[in-house]
């Protein structure tokens, strides 16, 4: 007996089998486009990363469909699904079938044509990481893993690989891609569009910063995407932190949760965290809760900003900026009773970011001025960010475009931009400050700004 106790090796092999012909004839689903980066290093496992329930798995299909638009032939893709429960307990040594039966029914690939294999929730099996890196090693093939649990998280594949993991981060979708997903993808340019269209793109821009970006809660009800994204956190919670790290304070765990994604694009102090704490009389330890803020950013439920500085100490000391991993998650924990479309939209520009590949950071002047971005390119340069819904007023104005120049001082390579939800005032603006509408700045990219990133 292999994997199920049910099944000699003789009747996994046939499931097995099966699985193997299911995934190289099963067209390409019908999918929404992903933006999402897949770095070109050769010789490398691909891990396709993020929270629960963001189109990790499609995303495998997308690069499937993607590689066969190229010219690959449809029998060197393998998608392989190990989330099937006639494979429950399969081994190691199991996993060797899957090899050898893609190469039975197609020699003519070994070792003369590079296959791609497609391997999803593979960490369902103990040890795969030693499968993988032989047959890195050994034949000649590209991989690509995903998974919905946090055995799959980038730290622990980076780790059990050896350094012979890339990944690809699939967030909940982006602005264009929440378009994209509804129909609604503008074609031209912008300053090309009649003033209805611009008026429509503002209006959905509203909608995705109140519901969010997570494909199945798109266009559900109030009631069913609270219990969607809710449902969501839960699970996050209870398999990728609580029992996977065995965390000995769960409530803990839970009030740090919802004081994080109640007070979105706000600072979190540890130490404030850990004196409420004590004062309510929980005893734990500093520590633990830092460990426990790293377990809630690795499962990708929340992202944190540290401040800019030189300074190891500075950075520790200073309280940390937090984002929920999507905008549709603050109305679950914000009490106040209000839309938030601020905190919605500087969490689109700090995810939108990390999308385009920045290195983020608040900045805090030593005249006491904040910026809510330093975001920097690696070898691109870096820009100084700011945020707001509305320059409707000469005092708004004046104070963000007086935290910009007060930066810009301590960051004089830096380009200057401010990004408002609603459309711009015709004021009078410094010419180094570049002001965008948010419908703008989310449907661009790094490289359509390539001359306002000073190198």
């Amino acid at each position: 007996m292999t994997a199920n106790s049910s099944f000699s090796e003789g009747e996994l092999r046939k499931i097995i089998t099966q699985q193997v012909l299911h995934g190289l004839t099963s067209p390409v689903p019908p999918l929404t486009r992903r933006d999402v980066r897949v770095p070109g290093v050769p010789r490398k496992v691909i891990s396709v990363i993020g929270m629960r329930r963001t189109g990790k798995s499609t995303f495998l299909w997308q690069v499937l469909g993607d590689r066969l638009a190229a010219g690959v032939g449809r029998e060197g893709l393998l998608y392989f699904s190990f989330d099937d429960e006639r494979l429950g307990g399969m081994t190691l040594a199991d996993l060797s079938i899957v090899l050898e039966e893609y190469y039975r029914l197609h020699p003519e690939w070994r070792d003369r044509r590079r296959a791609t294999l497609f391997l999803d929730e593979i960490q369902l099996v103990e040890g795969w990481e030693r499968f993988v890196r032989r047959i890195l090693d050994s034949e000649k093939v590209d991989v690509f893993v995903s998974g919905s649990s946090a055995r799959l998280l980038s730290r622990e594949v980076a780790t059990s690989l050896r350094g012979r993991a890339m990944e690809a981060l699939v967030h909940p979708f982006s602005f264009r891609e929440f378009l994209r997903h509804v129909g609604r993808e503008p074609d031209h340019p912008l300053d090309r569009l009649v003033k209805a269209a611009r008026s429509a793109l503002a209006h959905d821009l509203e909608t995705y910063l109140r519901e969010g970006g997570f494909p199945e809660a798109i266009g559900a009800d109030v009631r069913d995407r609270s219990d969607l994204l809710g449902g969501f956190v839960d699970v996050t919670l209870l398999r990728d932190i609580l029992e996977r790290h065995s965390v000995g304070q769960p409530q803990v765990v839970r009030w740090m949760t919802r004081q994080l994604l109640g007070n979105a694009a706000g600072l979190f102090s540890i130490n404030k965290f850990f004196n409420d704490l004590k004062s309510a009389g929980v005893r734990i330890a500093k520590d633990t809760l830092h460990d426990y803020l790293g377990y809630l950013e690795d499962a990708f439920l929340v992202r944190t900003l540290s401040i800019a500085t030189d300074s190891e100490r500075r950075r520790m000391v200073n309280p940390r900026k937090v984002y929920p991993i999507d905008p549709g998650l603050i109305p679950l924990f914000d009490r106040s009773g209000r839309a938030n479309l601020g905190h919605a939209l500087e969490t689109c520009v700090a995810l939108e970011l990390e999308r385009r590949g920045a290195q983020l950071s608040y900045l805090r002047t030593k005249d006491g001025y904040e910026v809510d971005f330093l975001a920097w390119y690696p070898g691109q340069g870096s820009e100084l960010i700011q945020v707001c819904t509305a320059v409707d007023s000469s005092a708004t104005l004046e104070r963000e475009v007086r935290a910009l120049q007060a930066a810009a001082i301590e960051h004089p390579r830096a380009s200057l931009h401010l990004v408002v939800l609603h459309q711009p005032m015709r004021a009078a603006v410094p010419s180094k400050i570049h002001v965008h509408s948010a419908v703008e700045w989310l449907l661009g990219s790094a490289s359509d700004r390539k001359g306002q990133v000073r190198k």
